[in-house]
């Protein structure tokens, strides 16, 4: 009977142990996204990449969450093939390069991508991956361009968007999503932006201040959202703006709408 307790013992501990093993693919993909860095602190040696540093597996042993912030990673950023990958966060390191199309791929099950605080540069892909995707951090990199028409179109789910302190230039269309609380600052330093777009969402609060600061603005369009209070005098330094729609909001007497052509 004591035996019997023994073997039971040592199979249940075999078990436990082996629950979250990782799958070998899986360990395959990070260590070829290891690969890619020219600094990698990280000391991923074991068998069981379940148990590597910032590594979260379920219980099939599939990686769930990549979470690396702050850990000096440098480097170019490559594809992942991690199709069960919830939670990605590689933010405030030194990685550079552009975001291709192929990185998103495999990640259909994406909720959370923090890249915020690298040397990315380059345009946006066409779209984001993930229909389940709600928070995308992309703030604080170099990228450029105009943000693609298509990039929301499988994000239903998304409720925070940010990709502050970029250089994106010509539309940044937030149209149509379910964006909710205050514009955050930070579009006064998109000094090449021309068209700002955020129509049909659940946005709230005061225009943030620094919106004034985007000098090559054309139009600004809000409607269908929950903003309120006084326009800034602030707007006559937008000497390019032709198109201001805050329709449909709070702003009660305060409401301005002018459509015109810029002046010359």
């Amino acid at each position: 009977m004591a035996h019997a307790f023994v073997l039971f013992l040592l199979f249940s501990y075999i078990i436990s142990t082996h629950i979250h093993a990782c799958k070998q693919t899986e360990r395959s993909s990070l260590l070829s996204f290891a690969s890619t860095l020219s600094s990698s602190p990280l000391n991923w040696t074991s068998i069981d990449c379940c148990r590597w540093k910032g590594i979260t597996c379920d219980q099939d042993g599939w990686v769930t969450r990549l979470l690396l912030p702050s850990k000096g990673l440098k480097g170019g950023i490559s594809p992942f093939s991690l199709a069960n990958l919830t939670h990605l966060n590689l933010s405030h390191n030194s990685l550079y390069g552009s975001l291709e199309t192929q990185f998103f791929l495999s990640l259909n099950q994406l909720e959370i991508l923090d890249l915020s605080y690298n040397h990315l540069s380059g345009e946006l892909p066409l779209s984001l991956p993930s229909s389940s995707i709600r928070t995308v951090d992309l703030s604080s990199n170099h990228f450029f361009g105009a943000i693609p028409s298509s990039f929301f179109q499988q994000a239903s789910n998304l409720t925070s968007f940010n990709v502050n302190n970029n250089t994106f230039t010509g539309q940044l269309d937030f149209s149509s999503n379910l964006f909710n609380g205050d514009l955050a600052p930070g579009l006064g330093k998109c000094s090449e932006l021309q068209v700002f777009r955020a129509s049909h969402n659940n946005l709230s609060g005061l225009l943030p201040e620094d919106i004034y600061n985007a000098t090559k603005l054309e139009e600004i369009a809000l409607p269908f959202n929950s903003l309120h209070g006084a326009i800034s005098d602030k707007i006559v330094n937008l000497t390019n703006l032709a198109i201001l729609d805050l329709s449909f909001n709070h702003f009660g007497a305060s409401f301005l709408s002018i459509w015109g052509s810029s002046p010359s």
